[in-house]
C-alpha cells in the first residue's frame, strides 16, 4: 500500500514517466541494474516504479541514515562497504542466484550534473556472476531540491522526471585477461555502457531552435548565454525574441529551404541572425571571408546563394569594402542595419509576444530535425572547397556525444574566438554553449595574440577551443595566471605539438585535452577528456560512432579511417554539380564518411593520427609520413614553425621538401638531433622562410607551401 501512494504522490509532483518496461521484462531473472545517479529520490524512484521486489546494493553508511531507512524498507537491501574487499565477493556470490539488484556504478550523487567516475567493481560484478545488464537512465531528479547541485543548475520545485530503460546488454570479458587486467577492462566495458546509456537517452532529434526553447526552459529565461566587446550580456528570453524579430523579417524576402550566405563577425548579433534563419526554414551558409571575394563567390555558386546577409560596420572595420564590393556585383548584399530599420514597433512587439508564449504554440517538427541547418565550407587545404551540409540532428547529436564524455555546466563561460564560418567555431563553440546553458563570449579574430589571454582573464573563462598554432602562440604571450580559471582547453583541427603541450603543463598547469574531427563529422569525432585520456593520442571515438580501418599499401599496423554515426553530414555540395546534395557515402555503405587520415587504433580505442592518406610520399618505392617529418622537426626546433611537403623526384618518384622559419637550419642538424632516425624519413631538401603560409583557422595553407616550394626549386 506505502508503494502504490507514493507512486501516485511521485507521479502527481514530477509527473513521473516510465520508458522501456518491454525491456525490463525481457532482461531475465538474474539481473544488475545500473543506474546514473542524479539526486537523493533515485533509489525511491526505481524501488516504486520498477516492477517486482528488486534488491540494492546501497554503501553502508548511507543505508545508515535515519530519513533513509524507511524508504529502504520498501526493498531487500543488499550493503556494500567499498572499503572492505569482501563485501564485492559477496555481492558476486549474490547475483549468482536469481535476482534483480540495482547499482550506482558511480558510488555517489553526481555533483557535475554529468556522469561521475564508474567505479570497475560493478564491472567486475557482471562479468563474474554472468548476470545480465539493465541500463536505467534517470533524467529531471537532478533539478530537484534532492539533488547535489545547488548553485549549478536552476533546481525547481516539480521538474518532470523520467525514467528510460534500455535494452539489456552482457560484458564479454576477453577471456585472456586475468586479475586486475580483467577487473580493469570489466570496468571499461561498463563506462562504456553507461555512457552509451547517456547519449542513447538524449533529446536530439529536434531543431536547433527547438533546442534552443529546450535549454530556456531547463536554464531560465534570464539566465546569460553570450556576450561580445560590445559588453551587453544576452539572455535566453532577448536572444529568442530578437530571433523572431530578424527571422519574420527575413521569411519575407526568402523562400522555405533557400540558402542565405552570412558574411559575418563571430558576435551576438550574428547569433540572432543565425537562429533567426534556421526558425522559418532558411540554411544559413556560412562564407569563409579570408578566402577573398573569390573564394566567396565560389562558395556561392556551389550553394546556389542568391542573398548574402553583412553589416556595413563589420565592413569598414574588417577592411573588406573591396570584397562587399564584388560580392554585390554578382549577389544581392543584405545588410543588417537596412533590415533593422525596416523592422518596425509592432514587428517588435510582435516578436516579443511570440517569444513569451512560443512555449504553448510553436510546433518542435515544423523544422524537420534532419532536414539541413548549415552549410559549411571546407578549408580547400587539399583541393576546391566542398559544402558540407549539417542537419539539426547531426549538430545536435555531436553535442549530447561531447556532453557524455564531458562534464560542463550553466556556471562554465566558453571563450570563443574561432570564426563561425569554421565547424570547431560554429558547432561547438558558439551553439555548443548557448543550446547547453553555458555563456559564450564572442571575440572576432584569434589572430591577437596578447590580447586574447587577458580577456580569459578578464571574463573568467572556464573553458577555451582552439588550434595548436593558435595555443603556442597564447602560451608564450600570456602571463602565468591569465589562465588561472580554465577547466578545459581542448585543441583540434591540426596535430598538437609536445613543446605546446608541455608550455601550457609549466607555465599554466594546464592539461590540454587533444581532439579530432572534420566538418563532415559536425566537427567532433573523437577527444582525449578527464577520465579517458593518453597523451599523443587524440582520444576515443564518440558514443554511438562506429569506425572502419581501411588497409594502405605500405603502411602496417595502421589504415585508413571510415566512420559512421548520427553526426556524420548529410553530404557535399560540389562545385561541378551546384546545388545538388551528394550523400555521403564511402567503400563501406551509405553513410559512412571517408577522412582520408592513416590512423592507428589501440587496445583501449584511442586513435593515434600517422597522417593524411595525401599526406604521405612515396620515396623509393617507402611510404613516408609528411607529418613524422613536421614532428621530426618540430622536436629539433620547437620554437619554429614547419611545414612538410613533396615534390616529383625522377629517381626516386617524390622528394620531401621542409619549410621552416628556423634560421640556417640544416639537413644534417635535423639527421644529428632527431637521433637514428632512418634517411629515408629526412627531407631531401630545407627551405628558409620568414612565415609559413596558414588558413585563418590557424591550419597550414599546404597548397600554398606547395606553391612557395615550388617557385624555390
Amino acid at each position: 500500500m506505502l508503494k502504490i501512494v507514493l507512486r501516485w504522490l511521485l507521479t502527481i509532483v514530477y509527473k513521473v514517466e516510465v520508458k522501456g518496461l518491454d525491456n525490463y521484462k525481457n532482461a531475465g531473472e538474474r539481473v544488475l541494474i545500473i543506474a546514473n545517479h542524479t539526486s537523493f529520490l533515485d533509489p525511491l524512484l526505481l524501488g516504486v516504479f520498477l516492477p517486482d521486489n528488486i534488491t540494492f546494493a546501497i554503501n553502508t553508511h548511507i543505508a545508515q541514515r535515519w530519513w533513509l531507512k524507511p524508504f529502504l524498507r520498501l526493498s531487500q537491501v543488499f550493503p556494500m562497504d567499498p572499503t572492505h574487499p569482501l563485501s564485492l565477493k559477496n555481492l558476486i556470490h549474490h547475483m549468482q542466484g536469481n535476482t534483480r539488484t540495482v547499482i550506482f556504478p558511480e558510488g555517489r550523487i553526481t555533483v557535475t550534473g554529468s556522469m561521475m567516475k564508474i567505479y570497475d567493481g560493478p564491472g567486475m560484478v557482471a562479468d563474474k556472476s554472468g548476470a545480465t545488464i539493465l541500463p536505467i537512465r534517470i533524467d529531471g531528479a537532478e533539478y530537484t531540491h534532492f539533488s547535489r547541485l545547488r548553485n549549478i543548475v536552476r533546481l525547481r520545485f516539480a521538474p518532470k522526471i523520467t525514467i528510460r530503460i534500455l535494452p539489456p546488454t552482457h560484458i564479454a570479458a576477453r577471456k585472456e585477461l586475468t586479475g586486475k587486467n580483467r577487473r580493469k577492462y570489466s570496468g571499461h566495458i561498463l563506462a562504456d555502457i553507461m555512457t552509451e546509456m547517456m547519449f542513447a537517452t538524449s533529446h536530439y532529434q529536434q531543431s536547433i531552435f527547438s533546442g534552443l526553447l529546450e535549454a530556456r526552459k531547463i536554464h531560465g529565461g534570464k539566465h546569460t548565454v553570450a556576450e561580445d566587446l560590445e559588453r551587453i550580456p544576452l539572455s535566453y528570453d532577448t536572444l529568442i525574441t530578437r530571433t523572431f524579430a530578424i527571422g519574420n523579417a527575413l521569411k519575407n524576402i526568402t523562400s522555405d529551404g533557400e540558402p542565405v550566405g552570412v558574411f559575418l563577425p563571430n558576435s551576438t548579433k550574428t547569433l540572432s541572425v543565425l537562429f533567426g534563419l534556421q526558425l522559418h526554414g532558411r540554411v544559413p551558409a556560412m562564407l569563409n571571408y579570408s578566402t577573398g571575394a573569390a573564394g566567396m563567390l565560389s562558395a556561392c555558386r556551389t550553394a546556389q546563394v542568391k542573398t548574402v546577409l553583412t553589416s556595413r560596420r563589420f565592413i569598414e572595420l574588417g577592411k573588406l569594402g573591396n570584397e562587399a564590393e564584388l560580392l554585390g556585383q554578382q549577389l544581392r548584399l543584405l545588410y543588417l542595419e537596412d533590415l533593422a530599420e525596416q523592422i518596425s514597433r509592432w514587428d517588435k512587439v510582435k516578436a516579443l509576444l511570440q517569444s513569451k508564449t512560443c512555449a504553448c504554440w510553436y510546433q518542435p517538427n515544423k523544422v524537420s530535425a534532419d532536414s539541413p541547418a548549415v552549410i559549411l565550407f571546407t578549408s580547400g587545404s587539399e583541393g576546391a572547397p566542398k559544402g558540407v551540409v549539417l542537419s539539426h540532428a547531426n549538430i545536435l547529436a555531436n553535442h549530447r556525444q561531447v556532453a557524455a564524455r564531458i562534464s560542463f555546466n550553466p556556471q562554465d563561460v566558453v571563450l570563443n574566438f574561432l570564426p563561425m564560418f569554421h565547424s570547431f567555431g560554429f558547432t561547438i563553440g558558439t551553439l555548443l554553449p548557448v543550446l547547453n546553458g553555458m555563456t559564450t563570449f564572442f571575440y572576432p579574430t584569434p589572430l591577437h595574440y596578447a590580447v586574447i589571454p587577458e580577456i580569459a582573464y578578464e571574463i573568467n573563462a572556464t573553458i577555451m577551443f582552439g588550434t595548436n598554432t593558435f595555443f603556442a602562440a597564447y602560451g608564450k604571450k600570456a602571463h602565468p595566471y591569465d589562465f588561472y580559471s580554465l577547466r578545459y582547453v581542448v585543441a583540434g583541427a591540426e596535430k598538437l605539438q609536445e613543446s605546446t603541450r608541455q608550455l601550457w603543463s609549466e607555465k599554466f598547469g594546464i592539461r590540454i585535452l587533444e581532439g579530432y574531427g572534420a566538418t563532415e563529422t559536425a566537427p567532433v569525432a573523437a577527444v582525449n577528456t578527464p577520465m579517458d585520456f593518453k597523451a599523443g593520442t587524440v582520444g576515443r571515438l564518440m558514443p554511438a560512432m562506429h569506425y572502419q580501418l581501411e588497409p594502405v599499401p605500405g603502411i602496417e599496423e595502421a589504415g585508413k579511417l571510415h566512420v559512421q554515426g548520427p553526426n556524420i553530414m548529410l553530404g557535399y555540395l560540389l562545385s561541378d554539380n551546384p546545388g545538388q546534395l551528394v550523400p555521403t557515402e564511402s567503400i563501406f555503405g551509405k553513410g559512412w564518411y571517408d577522412t582520408g587520415d592513416i590512423v592507428h587504433v589501440d587496445d583501449d580505442g584511442f586513435i593515434s593520427i600517422r597522417g593524411r592518406s595525401k599526406r604521405f610520399a612515396k620515396v623509393g618505392g617507402e611510404m613516408v609520413s609528411l607529418t613524422v617529418v613536421e614532428q621530426l622537426a618540430a622536436n629539433a626546433w620547437p620554437d619554429a614553425h614547419h611545414a612538410a611537403v613533396s615534390l616529383p623526384d625522377e629517381k626516386k618518384g617524390e622528394q620531401i621538401i621542409l619549410v621552416t622559419t628556423q634560421n640556417q637550419a640544416t639537413t644534417a642538424e635535423l639527421a644529428a638531433k632527431s637521433g637514428g632516425v632512418a634517411q629515408i624519413s629526412l627531407p631531401r631538401k630545407i627551405v628558409k622562410v620568414d612565415a609559413i603560409p596558414v588558413l585563418a583557422t590557424g591550419k597550414t595553407n599546404y597548397p600554398a607551401v606547395t606553391a612557395l616550394v615550388s617557385t624555390k626549386s
